[in-house]
């Protein structure tokens, strides 16, 4: 065998690159890659990115970063199939990310991965591609564009694929695609009302003929979402008068009535807000007089709080400055729903439930009808609210309401006063004005009005007033009916009652206090124990309702606050005597007061004129009475658990209001009548004082010794026969407003006060046409009872001041 000669391996040429093997660990690297011109190189680098994209969404952000979309883009029409598979997989799984989905939107890539879809391609190719715009679909450009580039056509075909993955991507893409196809119609309609808060875009649908457009889809329309932005539209458009004006002549109204009675809460809503919006035109106003308000009230009893709160608001608006609309809800049984709706957990539908209430309530009829739902107990909880829009119309409607007693009554027991003066301190305007009307009304009684200084009124009013930001009128009218209608307080607080306050029973004189303290109530000051303080004046002619009865020896009087315990035939005897006695003097310490009157006690009485009883007897019953009477003051003092407290009866005041309604009320000479009552007060009242003997006027002692009999400091003005300027003051004030003369109460400093007078100068009547202003008198009831003095003269001077 010949010797085997070895082959020599022929070098590779020299103009050819000898292969290279590289191992990247870098992605940028990788991505580098996507730019080679060799099909295998671009096919590793892309196997190896979408094992790269696989591992979670940061990597797609680093790949994104990189740059590796755009050049991935171009390998989707790659000659090479391995290429453009390998292309396709990757922005499969890239397409999930949002960054990675707008740039594609930019690149316009669509039509690329739909390319993918014909029927030649790979199950493989298939599959990704039909990933990557399922995805892409999820957004709205994205849809236009698979549907601009004829994409719903090869993904329908798709559905018929034997692979499951395919199927599912194709079937995902189509559901998304369809879903815009449902109706652009309802963000369309979302997107006009929006437009419509920009005043020119406004303009430009007006002139467009847009309205019209939005009408007629939210009259023939049934899709709710439809109607209900069709409404929304409607209800922001309104709020421009032409518009309003062309809804109104389109007949609008009837579109968003047929709307209320929708299935859709948020249709019913979106109606109801735009018939408020409508409410501004009159002509709408009285359309829903017939047509809108029962379907409005029947929303109230909904069970979604959004709704009942729009429904409220219409009705607010339909019945502001509207007697029809409001007389419309009462029609259709509207006060119950609406006085349910002040429960609310919405404060908005709270506010406006209120405000309908208060808009009826300026109708008398509607108000008692009201009034008859228990009203007055359902505002307590507006009052308490923390929302200053609840708490300002919940005010206003007390102020519109509680305008008889029984109102106030009720308000005042279910504990609305509190809250209601709480709100005088609000820092807002609104508030604080609705309140202080709410007061002002409230007050108009003298119950209520006393409860409200209780709980501090008076007293947040007068600091409210020194502010000139914070006050207004209605805090200053408050201010002014609280008093007018608690005098005992507004005497203490002013020191001045006009002619116009009218003294009635009940009223007490405290005396000046100092500030800052408050005045007690009289049963108060009634229950405490006899001090050296002054006597408080009390003025009472009301006997309690139920007395107790005689005792055996068939007494007809007792003291104890000077409160008869007689029988009515008693009282009558008592004012006989006292009649035919005429207008003597009850100075004469030796008389003694007819049977059912008491007097101080003088310690040198002597027998009474005409009396058949011994002075034995009468000292025995003096001591029985004065063992008795401590049992009896407490007794009638505290009352009964059972019975409603009294203030104390002075009959004695009761006589002297039948003398003067029978001698002197009769005068029809105003000057003489008022002469004629000074000489009447100055008589009961220990008779005329001339100035030099004032000092020797023992009043102090006789106030001593009935604050002592009567175990109080409360004394009636009747039990005192010794009286110092106040006391006849009072008395004189009191006398004359039970008969109709007209006169002011004035206190003055140490001790003073007086009574002042208007009477015309009689030697100008007549003389001219044009009558002079009266000139104002002050009444002499000490140094010459009777004597008229002018208010600027001298001896007016002395007589406040000496």
């Amino acid at each position: 065998m010949g010797k085997k000669i070895k082959k020599e391996v022929e070098p590779p040429p020299k103009d050819v690159f000898d292969p290279v093997t590289i191992e990247s660990k870098k992605a940028a690297t990788v991505v580098l890659m996507l730019n080679s011109p060799e099909e295998e190189i671009l096919a590793k680098a892309c196997e190896a990115i979408y094992r790269f994209a696989l591992k979670g969404e940061e990597n797609k952000a680093t790949l994104l970063e990189l740059g590796a979309v755009e050049p991935l883009t171009k390998l989707l029409t790659h000659e090479d199939k391995i290429v453009r598979r390998n292309a396709t997989m990757i922005f499969g799984i890239l397409a999930s990310n949002n960054d990675v989905k707008k740039l594609l939107r930019e690149l316009d890539v669509m039509n690329s991965v739909i390319a993918q879809l014909a029927p030649e391609e790979e199950v493989v190719i298939h599959e990704f591609a039909s990933l990557c715009l399922a995805n892409l679909s999820a957004e709205y450009t994205s849809k236009v564009q698979i549907f601009e580039n004829g994409g719903l056509e090869p993904l329908i075909r798709l559905l018929a694929s034997p692979d499951p993955d395919v199927k599912k991507n194709s079937l995902e893409c189509i559901y998304n695609l369809v879903q815009e196809l449902n109706d652009l119609h309802i963000e369309a309609l979302s997107v006009i009302a929006n437009c419509l808060e920009d005043m020119d875009t406004l303009v430009l649908i007006q002139q467009t003929g847009g309205l019209k457009k939005l009408l007629s889809f939210a009259e023939n329309s049934t899709i709710p979402d439809i109607q209900k932005n069709a409404a929304k539209a409607i209800t922001k458009a309104a709020y421009d008068p032409e518009n309003r004006k062309l809804f109104h002549e389109q007949e609008v109204e009837k579109c968003l009535v047929a709307l209320l009675g929708s299935e859709n809460d948020g249709t019913k809503i979106a109606a109801s807000q735009a018939i408020s919006a409508m409410c501004e035109n009159t002509g709408s106003k009285e359309f829903f007089n017939n047509q809108g308000i029962p379907q409005l009230i029947l929303l109230l009893k909904s069970d979604s709080e959004e709704v009942r709160e729009a429904a409220s608001l219409a009705l607010a608006n339909l019945t502001t400055c509207n007697t029809a609309n409001a007389n419309a809800v009462a029609e259709a049984d509207g006060i119950d729903p609406l006085i349910n709706t002040l429960s609310s957990k919405r404060d908005g539908a709270v506010a406006n439930a209120a405000m309908v209430l208060a808009n009826m309530a300026m109708q008398e009829p509607l108000r008692v009808n009201i009034q008859n739902h228990d009203v007055m107990r359902a505002l307590v909880c507006p009052l308490r609210s923390a929302n200053p829009v609840v708490q300002s119309k919940a005010a206003l409607t007390v102020a519109a309401t509680a305008c008889d007693v029984e109102a106030r009554t009720e308000l005042r027991n279910s504990g609305g006063l509190e809250p209601l003066v709480e709100l005088l301190r609000s820092k807002k305007d609104e508030v604080r004005r609705h309140a202080s009307w709410a007061v002002m009304v409230c007050a108009n009684d003298e119950p209520t009005a006393v409860e409200l200084c209780k709980l501090g009124a008076l007293d947040i009013l007068e600091e409210v007033n020194l502010s000139v930001s914070r006050k207004n009128k209605f805090s200053e009218a408050a201010y002014n009916k609280l008093l007018n209608n608690n005098l005992s307080l507004k005497y203490n607080v002013t020191g001045y009652l006009s002619p116009s306050n009218i003294i009635s029973d009940g009223f007490y004189d405290y005396g000046q206090i100092n500030p800052g303290t408050k005045l007690l109530p009289l049963k108060d000051l009634c229950l405490q124990d006899p001090s050296d303080q002054r006597a408080v004046l009390l003025v009472n002619s009301k006997a309690p309702d139920v007395l107790p009865p005689p005792s055996t020896e068939d007494k007809s009087s007792d003291v104890g606050y000077g409160r008869s315990i007689s029988s009515s035939s008693s009282l009558r005897k008592a004012s006989k005597e006292k009649t035919n006695t005429g207008f003597g003097s009850p100075t004469e310490e030796k008389s003694e007061p007819p049977s059912g009157r008491n007097t101080a006690v003088s310690k040198g009485a002597t027998k009474e004129k005409g009396s058949r009883k011994s002075r034995g007897k009468k000292e025995e019953e003096k001591v029985k009475e004065e063992e008795e009477a401590p049992t009896l003051v407490k007794l009638m003092a505290e009352g009964s658990p059972d019975k409603e407290w009294h203030p104390p009866f002075d009959p004695d005041f009761c006589v002297y209001v039948s003398e003067v309604t029978k001698s002197i009320a009769p005068i029809t000479n105003i000057k003489e009548q008022i002469e004629v009552l000074a000489k009447y007060v100055a008589e009961k009242m220990g008779g005329k004082v001339p100035k030099e003997k004032l000092p020797d006027f023992s009043w102090e002692l006789h106030i001593s010794e009935l604050k002592f009999q009567l175990k109080s400091n409360v004394i009636p003005i009747g039990q005192i026969k010794k009286g110092i300027f106040y006391h006849r003051a009072l008395l004189f004030k009191a006398l004359a407003d039970k008969i109709g003369i007209g006169c002011s109460l004035v206190r003055g400093e140490y001790g003073r006060a007086w009574n002042e007078v208007k009477l015309m100068n009689a030697s100008c009547k007549g003389l001219t046409r044009v009558h002079p202003p009266p000139e104002v008198y002050m009444v002499d009831l000490m140094f010459h009872p009777g004597g008229l003095m002018k208010l600027r003269s001298k001896e007016a001077d002395l007589y406040r001041y000496l």
